[in-house]
């Protein structure tokens, strides 16, 4: 239990290093997955960068991201359906079946969320063959509510699996992200419930730090430097039978600004002590 089998980079967390450096960096670390930015992979193109992984004999954990699918317009909707279809055919070729889908917020000139979230619901239904197709999950993230007007109009677990309902949890299942989910009332209840259905397709962990930063998309900080519970959510997780990789996604800029190997270094000790104890054998 000492050793981070399944402890995964997210290259979002090592944002100036290239995909070649983080894949290096991850290991030297010990670590055995990265995560996967798409505007990491189209520096390289994907075959490269599969070969890359592969030769480091890493795995790829993840791909971030598909989503951003909440266009009114015919011609938004369209670009959306293509871009997310490439992203899957990426996500296969890299060798992971889970797509990372931020699902986009309200478009410009709209109020509300109702119509935006009802696009989705139809978009993801659309895409479900083509997921199916290449052997990947749709993994639909839910965001904290602050980000429900420009980056996701799901704001809940629950949210997200009552969007994956309707479809095969092969084809769409749902990310655990602490940042996103810690607040949430119903948490225990909607893990649970995504365990039970066979949904959780990862499980992203990184902390929430007080005061929200001028840009609250860089509020994410190293495990332990937050307010998060990173063993009772871990233990839920893990109480589903959950037993896939567990990867660090940060935004951060005093993470981005540090050595690369000085953040794995640290991420993997938080890890060993906040999060793996609770994972269970």
């Amino acid at each position: 239990m000492t050793e981070p089998s399944r402890l995964s980079l997210n290259t979002a967390t090592t944002k100036r290093w290239t995909l070649r450096e983080a894949v290096d960096g991850a290991a030297r670390a010990g670590l055995p997955a990265v995560g996967l930015w798409r505007d990491r992979v189209a520096e390289v193109g994907v075959a490269s960068a599969a070969k890359v992984v592969r030769d480091a004999g890493l795995r790829v954990s993840s791909l971030c991201r598909g989503g951003f699918l909440t266009a009114a317009d015919p011609a938004g909707a369209r670009a959306a359906l293509a871009d997310n279809r490439a992203a899957i055919a990426e996500a296969a070729a890299l060798g992971t079946d889970v797509l990372v889908v931020v699902v986009g917020g309200v478009p410009a000139g709209e109020r509300g969320l109702a119509d935006a979230r009802a696009r989705v619901a139809d978009r993801i239904a659309e895409l479900v063959p083509v997921a199916r197709e290449h052997g990947v999950r749709l993994a639909l993230e839910a965001l904290h509510p602050m980000y429900a007007a420009d980056r996701a109009v799901l704001s809940t677990l629950e949210q997200a699996l009552d969007l994956a309902a309707p479809h095969p949890a092969d084809a769409v299942a749902v990310v655990v992200d602490s940042f996103h989910v810690f607040w949430d009332p119903r948490l225990a209840v909607s893990v649970a419930r995504a365990g039970r259905e066979g949904r959780i397709a990862a499980y992203q962990v990184c902390d929430f730090l007080l005061p929200i930063a001028p840009d609250p998309l860089l509020s994410r900080g190293m495990m332990g430097d937050g307010v998060i519970d990173f063993a009772e959510l871990t233990r839920l997780v893990a109480a589903t039978g959950y037993s896939g990789d567990v990867e660090v996604e940060i935004f951060n800029a005093d993470v981005w600004a540090a050595p690369g190997d000085h953040v794995l270094a640290t991420m993997t000790a938080r890890y060993r002590e906040l999060v793996l104890p609770h994972l269970g054998g």
